[in-house]
C-alpha cells in the first residue's frame, strides 16, 4: 500500500525548514567513518508505535533501520522514548532521564498532534524542550517532525514551526506532503490510518519516508565531504534569545526515587520495576481510601501534577491544594472518559507563581465501594 502512494508525494515540500546543516552533516561523517552512534525518538503515541503491527514497523524503527542500511560501517543504538497521550510539557520533565542521559547523537522530536496549536503554553513547553536538547553536552543533531490529524490537517505545526525556524532546525511535515493528497481523495485515508490520527503500517512507512527523504539529501552532501576528506565543525555558539517566556527549559520530573513526601498517610510507594519508557505507571504513589493524604515540598515557580486517569471505572477522586489555599483547590479525577486506555494525565496547577518552596497536598476525597483501581500519583513536574 505504501509503495503505490510514495510516488505521488512531493517529498521536497515535506522539508518545511532545512535549517543549519552542521550537526547532521557532522553526524553523517562520523557514520561514514564507522563510529558507534545513538539515534533517539521523543514523542507521543505515534513515536511509541501506536497501531503499527509490530515495534519494527513503526516510523521510529523504520527511520533507525534507514540509518543502519545507509551507513553499514557504523554501529547504531535505537532509543524510543515515545509515550502515548503525552505532550511536550511532559517531554520537558523526562527528556533528561529518558533521552539525554544516553548521550544521543541524533534526536527526533514529535509532539505536533499532542500539543494544542492554539495554546501558547505549548509553544513555551516545546521551546523549552528544544533548547534543553540543543544545549546538551552531546550536541545531538535534531529534526522536528510535524504529524497531523488526517481528517482535517490539524496540528501544532503553526507554533512548533516558529520554534524550528527560530533555532534554524530541520523540520519535516506530513501536512505539506501527505495531507493534500488525502484531502483531494488521491490517497484513501483508511489506507493510512483507521482513526484519522494513528498511522497503520503503511502510514508509519510513509511518515518515515518523509523523514528519510530529508536525511537522504543530507547524506549526499556528507558523502561529497567525506570523499574530499573535509570536516564539518559544529558551532557551540549561544542560542538566540527565546521567543516565549521560556519557563520550562529547566523543568524536572520528580518521582518516588527522588522526591520524599513530608507527610504520607495511606499512600503507598510503588517499588515495582519499570521495564521500559512506555511502562509509565511506575515509581509513583497509590491510594484507595478516603482521607488518605500525601504532602510534598518543592521549590518552583511552575508545578504540574501527573496522575493516572483510568478507563477501569470507578476510580477515586482526589483534591490538590497548594500552600494551604483550599479556596483554589484542584480536583484530580482518576476516571477517564475516553476508551483508548489509561492516560498519563498531566495537569498544570501553578504557572509563574512565586519562586519559593511550596507545599503540595493531595487528599483522597471520594471513593466507591466497587472501585476497580487505586488513585495513582505518578509524579510532580516543576520548573
Amino acid at each position: 500500500m505504501y509503495e503505490q502512494y510514495k510516488e505521488m508525494i512531493d517529498y521536497e515540500k515535506g522539508i518545511v525548514n532545512r535549517g543549519n546543516e552542521e550537526r547532521i552533516l557532522a553526524l553523517m561523517l562520523r557514520a561514514l567513518r564507522g563510529e558507534s552512534l545513538k539515534v533517539a525518538f521523543l514523542g507521543g503515541s505515534i513515536t511509541q508505535g501506536s497501531l503499527s503491527s509490530t515495534p519494527e514497523t513503526c516510523y521510529a524503527y523504520l527511520t533507525y533501520a534507514w540509518w543502519k542500511e545507509q551507513f553499514p560501517k557504523a554501529d547504531f543504538t535505537y532509543i524510543n522514548a515515545g509515550i502515548g497521550g503525552t505532550s511536550s510539557h511532559l517531554g520537558t520533565g523526562r527528556v533528561e532521564e529518558e533521552v539525554l542521559s544516553h548521550n544521543p547523537d541524533f534526536v527526533i522530536v514529535e509532539f505536533s498532534v499532542n500539543d494544542d496549536g492554539a495554546d501558547p503554553h505549548f509553544q513555551e513547553t516545546y521551546e523549552g524542550l528544544v533548547r534543553r536538547i540543543l544545549k546538551a553536552p552531546c550536541a545531538p543533531a535534531v529534526v522536528l517532525v510535524h504529524n497531523m490529524f488526517y481528517n482535517n490537517g490539524d496540528s501544532a505545526e503553526n507554533i512548533h514551526g516558529e520554534v524550528g525556524r527560530h533555532y534554524n532546525l530541520p523540520c519535516v511535515s506530513l501536512k505539506s506532503t501527505v495531507y493534500p493528497l488525502v484531502a483531494s481523495g488521491k490517497i484513501a485515508v483508511r489506507d493510512l490510518t483507521p482513526d484519522d490520527l494513528h498511522p497503520n503500517d503503511a502510514g508509519h512507512a510513509l511518515l518515515s519516508s518523509v523523514i528519510t527523504y530529508y536525511l537522504s539529501q543530507e547524506k549526499k552532501k556528507a558523502e561529497e565531504l567525506y570523499t574530499k576528506g573535509e570536516k564539518v565543525e559544529v558551532s557551540r555558539e549561544e542560542l538566540p534569545a527565546p521567543i516565549t517566556l521560556n519557563g520550562y527549559e529547566c523543568a524536572h520530573r520528580y518521582r518516588n526515587d527522588e522526591l520524599v513526601p513530608v507527610i504520607c498517610e495511606g499512600f503507598v510507594k510503588d517499588e515495582t520495576k519499570q521495564d521500559c519508557v512506555s511502562d509509565c505507571f511506575k515509581k509513583g504513589w497509590q491510594s484507595s481510601h478516603i482521607n488518605d493524604k500525601i504532602v510534598f515540598e518543592v521549590e518552583a515557580a511552575f508545578i504540574a501534577v501527573q496522575y493516572r486517569k483510568t478507563v477501569r471505572k470507578p476510580a477515586p477522586v482526589a483534591t490538590l491544594t497548594i500552600d494551604g489555599d483550599r479556596e483554589h483547590s484542584v480536583v484530580l479525577d482518576a476516571n477517564f472518559d475516553e476508551d483508548w486506555g489509561d492516560c498519563l494525565y498531566l495537569e498544570p496547577i501553578m504557572e509563574r507563581g512565586e519562586r519559593k518552596t511550596h507545599s503540595v497536598e493531595i487528599t483522597i476525597t471520594s471513593v466507591c465501594e466497587d472501585n476497580r483501581e487505586s488513585f495513582y500519583l505518578v509524579s510532580l513536574i516543576t520548573a
